[in-house]
């Protein structure tokens, strides 16, 4: 199994879901992490469970707050990272929300916000934490994307063209900062998270009945695939986007 023995990282909201998943698996591969909540309502409490889960487990945790649409209080959050745990060696950008409708009747506000959380927030915590990694001389950097970024899907328009953007963004970035700093993309299909709690029954099923591997994701799906692309493992991959999607998105 990879290893991160002795390094740092922290995975973007961190409280549920894949990213959730992701913060323990990285823990228990031996990194220290720091686990991102943004700041709402009864989110810290949720960050506090998931430290209290990953100590549990022998590993070390922290809770950071930080809403990575907002440039302030992402920069605010990176000189909190660094002050306690340094320059970090892995930064996990998985913050993200989706809604649902067609894109006739779509507001502009449906649009930004969806955008700004899963596009923008990529951006700007990547550019807080890039230059002390450049000038470390190393790191990874994992962006979670969606397999409807390379496929798409109806009343999903905003979200996979977001979604599509991180795509674009880590091929582009890979090719800038290499080979200081390693950038990929994970591409997972549809999970059992939160994050589907707002998408209509018809299109679960809808979804089901397509996939190849005829069932949705879990996280534990997805986990081994961040380690695996966080990790010395690794090495070789930089601007690369692995599809855990039960054969969703074939590429």
């Amino acid at each position: 199994m990879a290893r991160l023995d002795g390094n740092t990282a922290i995975v973007t909201g961190a409280t549920s879901g894949i990213g959730r998943g992701i913060a323990l698996g990285l823990a228990e591969a031996g990194a220290t992490v720091a686990v991102n909540y943004p700041p709402f309502d009864g989110e810290s409490d949720r960050a506090a469970a998931v430290v209290n889960d990953i100590e549990a487990g022998g590993g070390e945790a922290v809770a950071l707050e930080g809403d990575v649409s907002d440039p302030e209080s992402v920069e605010a959050m990176a000189e909190a990272f660094t002050a306690e745990l340094g320059v970090p060696d892995v930064v996990v950008n998985n913050a993200g929300i989706v809604t649902q409708s067609p894109l006739a009747e779509m507001s502009v506000e449906m649009w930004d916000d969806v955008v700004d959380v899963d596009l923008r927030g990529v951006f700007l915590v990547t550019r807080a934490f890039l230059p002390g990694m450049l000038e470390s001389g190393g790191g990874s950097v994992v962006n979670v994307a969606s397999q409807l970024g390379i496929k798409g899907a109806e009343e999903l328009v905003h979200y996979s063209a977001a979604k599509g953007g991180v795509i674009a963004f880590t091929r582009a970035l890979a090719r800038e900062v290499s080979p200081d700093v390693r950038v990929n993309a994970i591409a997972p299909g549809p999970v059992e998270t939160e994050l589907l709690g707002d998408l209509s029954e018809e299109w679960r099923a809808a979804k089901e009945a397509e996939l190849p591997m005829g069932r949705l994701g879990e996280v534990s799906d997805v986990v081994p695939t961040a380690v695996f692309l966080a990790s010395d493992d690794g090495a070789y991959y930089t601007g690369q986007t692995l599809s855990p999607d039960g054969g969703d998105a074939m590429h």
